[in-house]
């Protein structure tokens, strides 16, 4: 735990950017302005899923269930026939913003404990900004890009938001790598 008493500036600052750069991105910036899109008959979809009674949580359409269920004729069917959809259902009423914005800011610390735990195990004090600066924006972009690009693969989240997710990530591992060099010991 020493590295969290040496590297506590670089570990609070990184963080707070980038909670700070996170929510212009998703408030200003242009880029994710157009990334989801309507749905036809949007009253109709969202009266459908209300009376289906599914509460909050994570839906696939077609449900397999299990892997012997691909072999099925009628599941090959409604998967021939479509649509396959991945569903994510909130709760009803307005997001809770103050709980997520808090937990945004807890999660952008944990990540900036581990970026400061590696750099701190494999780069001596006295390292050179340059260096630190690369090591820490590459775990930064790293762990902001691609932990979502399994969510492309396997549940057919556009491409195109991950590469938007991937610019973020690199402004992110920016400002992190430049944080940590700029404090390092």
């Amino acid at each position: 735990m020493q590295f969290v008493m040496e590297l506590w500036k670089p570990i609070l600052l990184s963080g707070l950017a980038v909670w700070i750069i996170s929510a212009l991105v998703w408030t200003v910036m242009p880029h994710h302005k157009k990334e989801f899109a309507k749905l036809p008959n949007e009253d109709a979809v969202g009266d459908a899923l209300r009376a289906s009674g599914a509460g909050a949580g994570l839906y696939a359409l077609p449900w397999m269930g299990d892997p012997g269920a691909m072999s099925d004729p009628e599941r090959k069917a409604k998967m021939e026939r479509g649509p396959i959809a991945y569903v994510t259902i909130a709760p009803a009423g307005m997001p809770a913003m103050g709980p997520m914005m808090l937990k945004t800011a807890l999660t952008n610390l944990l990540i900036s404990v581990f970026i400061a735990y590696v750099c701190w195990h494999t780069l001596a004090p006295g390292t050179e900004y340059l260096k630190v600066f690369r090591i820490a924006g590459t775990i930064g972009f790293m762990t902001y890009a691609l932990g979502t690009i399994a969510e492309s693969i396997w549940f057919a989240r556009p491409w195109k938001s991950f590469g938007l997710q991937a610019i973020d990530a690199l402004m992110y591992g920016l400002v992190i790598g430049g944080i940590f060099g700029w404090l390092w010991p």
